[in-house]
């Protein structure tokens, strides 16, 4: 190995989880927060990227988190190479269920860079229900929902499974990217930093050293509080030659760490209500993670499920790799007696995109929906002669899109028209939960489309959990905002429908003066209402409720005017038409004139009278016809009336018609 992936691998000593870091921006307030425990320096790098800084002979070195993973996967591939014998090329690579489309794509180049090519993304409680699945598939041949609680050293999981044959199922996924085992550590090593303050009156929180040596006691005290209720923390020398020595119980780790072991079961009741599964109807509580051995933890679970027995039938350190093992095998094509499973994973977010007014969040995939997935969805351009669309997408459960994460944004060329030219806009989620969305424009068929890069960085799991939990919180604010937005909608469609219907031929003639004068005032005034709430000016609902009222009754009379005058208009072509018919049948009638006629002018004037009285009589049967139809074949034929009528005059100088 080389010399830079020892030092990487060496930095794994102190590192914490590197999959904190992965799709974060330095700037992020957990990563500053975090920062302040660390025993390691991390700066920022291009477009605001965390970088780990570490000294190596004598010179600084910077690596990201992307940089880690490569030399774990390096190593991980070394030591199987070493025992099976054989090169390993293809992998499947497990990651928390909340990992994002830029952690899961930065998780595929890190096995790249590590010469791997990973076939396959698997989230981890998928992979542990796989291996629990395995487990039972001996002696249960019926459907189970099963609860996965993944409970490891940096993240936290919890996913609802529901099993059937070969077919798993995922309901609901929930979480929290910065909860686990070291978050417990750092409230040990915080307390102890207290402790050592009171008794030597020194602060050792900047000392980088002193924290790494004292997290590794907190780490070791922590795992003996699994089996014993009360362990000693000791470190030698611990900062300017003093020792420290404490005492800490079980009890007291518990307390400090409560708030946390509470949120673990809110975030379960929350996935429960995501599935719409009972917690009576969960068969087993698969534990999985080295921090789910926590006694506290267990007995949390076992209140919240009255006592039902947890299910810790398999290895919760292993049960992951085992999972994805199996998966492995599943896609190659070199193993035999390899079980046939068919995995539904699901979306953490919602995803859609910005509608023109107001920047609605218009749902496209729905949170929870099973993956891989493909959905349509139509909508119509929002101005006469649009050149183009702007299609910007975002994640996220608020309805104000501004409210959400932005992915990307990518522009559709238009055919030019009147608004409401319609266009499709598809959204694609892969097996690997990566984004593709596409936009075509139904007349012209351009299309255009965009896959969600690193560089669009989604959400992570801690800000999916803060994005829920706003939604919920901002629920009555959301609906104010999404009742002005429909009014705001609904005001500039009033406007856009009578400008149209003012338009039309002779209802300016209709309308009085006043009246006109009366219409174009209030559009006026709608119009600098739309403008002023475009500027963002506060505009209370009421008074844009009052004029969309107003505007609404004036469109309904002039809507009444145009239907009216449509309807004078198709009586009197039809009135026209049926005279006309009768006309053309009378000068037929007429002798001698078919013999002036050719045969193929008699068949089409014939065969144009079939045709009038076919659609006078759909008229008459209330059958819908546009009137341009009417006045087609109404030109037609008094054309052919003139033709006849002149034939007529040769033979009677005096028309009787």
């Amino acid at each position: 190995m080389s010399d830079e992936n020892l030092l990487l691998i060496s930095l794994l000593l102190f590192f914490i989880d590197a999959k904190r870091l992965i799709g974060r921006k330095y700037s992020d307030p957990i990563v500053q927060k975090d920062i302040m425990l660390w025993p390691f320096k991390v700066t920022s790098g291009v477009n605001d990227k965390p970088m780990i800084t570490v000294k190596y002979k004598g010179h600084e070195k910077q690596f990201c988190a992307e940089e880690i993973s490569s030399a774990v996967l390096t190593k991980m591939r070394e030591i199987a190479e070493a025992y099976l014998g054989s090169p390993v090329k293809n992998v499947v690579v497990t990651v928390p269920a909340y990992y994002n489309d830029s952690q899961r794509k930065a998780t595929i180049d890190a096995g790249a860079i590590a010469g791997l090519n990973v076939i396959r993304i698997l989230n981890e409680p998928t992979a542990a229900a796989i291996a629990y699945g395995l487990d039972k598939r001996s002696n249960y041949d019926g459907k189970r929902n099963i609860l996965v609680f993944d409970l490891g050293g940096g993240t936290f999981d919890v996913t609802i499974l529901t099993i059937k044959g070969d077919v798993f199922d995922v309901k609901a996924t929930a979480g929290n990217t910065h909860l686990g085992g070291e978050d417990f550590d750092n409230r040990m090593v915080s307390y102890f930093v207290e402790e050592f303050k009171k008794k030597n009156k020194v602060d050792i929180s900047g000392n980088p050293k002193s924290l790494r040596r004292l997290r590794t006691a907190c780490e070791r005290a922590k795992r003996i509080l699994s089996f014993a209720f009360v362990t000693t923390v000791e470190v030698d020398a611990l900062f300017m030659g003093i020792d420290f020595s404490s005492s800490i119980t079980r009890a007291k780790f518990e307390e400090i760490n409560m708030d946390f072991f509470n949120e673990c079961i809110n975030i379960v009741d929350s996935c429960l209500r995501d599935s719409k599964i009972y917690k009576n109807d969960i068969d087993d509580a698969v534990l999985v993670g080295g921090s789910s051995r926590i006694p506290k933890v267990q007995d949390l679970l076992l209140e919240f499920f009255k006592g039902k027995a947890l299910f810790m039938n398999i290895n919760p350190d292993e049960a992951v790799a085992y999972g994805a093992a199996v998966h492995a095998a599943i896609l190659s094509e070199d193993f035999k007696n390899v079980p046939n499973l068919v995995l539904r994973d699901v979306t953490p977010l919602s995803l859609g995109i910005a509608t023109y007014w107001e920047n609605i969040m218009d749902v496209v995939i729905p949170r929870n929906t099973s993956i891989p997935v493909k959905k349509t969805k139509r909508y119509v351009t929002s101005h006469d002669n649009q050149l183009g669309v702007s299609i910007w997408v975002f994640e996220g459960e608020r309805p104000r899109a501004s409210d959400n994460n932005l992915l990307g944004l990518f522009i559709l060329s238009c055919f030019l028209g009147p608004r409401g030219q319609p266009l499709d806009v598809c959204f694609s989620v892969d097996e690997n939960g990566i984004l593709t969305v596409s936009a075509k424009d139904i007349i012209t068929g351009n299309l255009n489309e965009i896959t969600i890069t690193n560089d669009k960085e989604r959400l992570s799991k801690f800000e999916i959990e803060k994005k829920i939990d706003e939604a919920e919180k901002y629920h009555v604010e959301d609906m104010k905002f999404l009742k002005k937005a429909k009014v705001i909608s609904a005001l500039d469609s009033c406007v856009y429908n009578i400008k149209n219907a003012l338009n039309k031929k002779d209802v300016n003639l209709i309308l009085s003066p006043q009246k006109s004068e009366q219409i174009n005032n209030a559009v006026i005034v709608a119009m600098n209402l739309l403008g002023m709430n475009k500027n963002n000016q506060h505009i209370e609902i009421d008074v844009l409720e009052h004029h969309l009222k107003e505007l609404n009754s004036m469109l309904n009379m002039l809507l009444k005017i145009v239907e009216d005058m449509k309807f004078l208009r198709k009586a009197t072509v039809m009135s026209a038409l049926d005279s006309c018919v009768y006309n053309i049948t009378n000068a037929l009638n007429t002798k001698d004139v078919n013999l002036i006629l050719s045969p193929q002018e008699s068949e089409k004037i014939n065969n144009a009278i079939i045709v009038a009285m076919n659609l006078l009589d759909k008229n008459k049967n209330n059958q819908q016809i546009d009137i341009d139809v009417f006045e087609h074949h109404l030109m037609e034929l008094n054309s052919m009336l003139k033709m006849l009528l002149k034939i007529v005059s040769l033979f009677c100088p005096i028309s009787l018609f």
